[in-house]
């Protein structure tokens, strides 16, 4: 998704105290990062304004979540709408923290001691001339990486309104040894996740007649 320069978002996110500027030192000890390390961890890669993340966080307070996205701008719309659902109940967002980095190099910043349980991918770029297609997030390219940092028996989460994004990396996770768990090429009518959030994209696409395409894999 393009989006305006914002000249706001830097200040902001430097000013947060659930911002990571520099991830690359939290590498193999992100449970640390948090105010209770005991707490599982789970990715949201590609997070955008965060509506989904901030959600999820709020509703599942045992559970530490780390949101990754590129673009400064996005990241700063995550971090308004993390704090509006969080004074919502009025409490602190002490289980979640937001960070700037290209998750093309993402085992720069994650290891097999940071034991992430569980990894969301929501309606990332399709990327879908063959040339770009290594960049997809669900390319084999990916998952591997994934794979160096994911506990036993982690899962990956995807949903997509692309129907080649979404066929092509049914074959991504087979020939990277994931199990498909569930899948489903009409989310809103075959419900696979046991408490679903719907993203702004989900909403977007599904007024337009769109079917959402989902899956649950595990890392065998």
């Amino acid at each position: 998704m393009r989006i305006r320069y914002k000249k706001w978002a830097r200040p902001e996110l430097e000013a947060s105290n659930f911002y990571e500027d520099e991830p690359e030192k939290w590498k193999g000890k992100w449970k640390e990062h948090f105010e209770d390390s005991s707490k599982p961890l789970i990715l949201e890669l590609g997070c955008g304004k965060g509506q989904f993340i901030s959600k999820m966080a709020v509703e599942n307070q045992n559970i530490n979540y780390l949101a990754i996205d590129l673009i400064d701008a996005m990241l700063g719309l995550a971090k308004r709408n993390i704090e509006k659902e969080y004074n919502n109940v009025k409490i602190e967002p002490k289980n979640i923290i937001l960070t700037r980095f290209d998750i093309e190099r993402i085992n720069l910043i994650l290891d097999k001691q940071d034991e992430v349980e569980k990894i969301y991918i929501n309606f990332c770029n399709p990327w879908p001339k063959g040339k770009h297609r290594k960049k997809r997030l669900t390319h084999s390219k990916q998952l591997e990486k994934y794979k160096e940092f994911l506990k036993p028996n982690a899962e990956i989460c995807f949903k997509t309104d692309d129907t080649g994004l979404f066929e092509s990396s049914l074959k991504y996770f087979k020939e990277s040894g994931f199990e498909i768990l569930k899948i489903t090429y009409n989310l809103h009518q075959e419900p696979i996740f046991k408490k679903d959030i719907e993203t702004e994209h989900e909403k977007m696409f599904s007024e337009q007649g769109i079917k959402i395409k989902a899956l649950i894999a595990r890392l065998k």
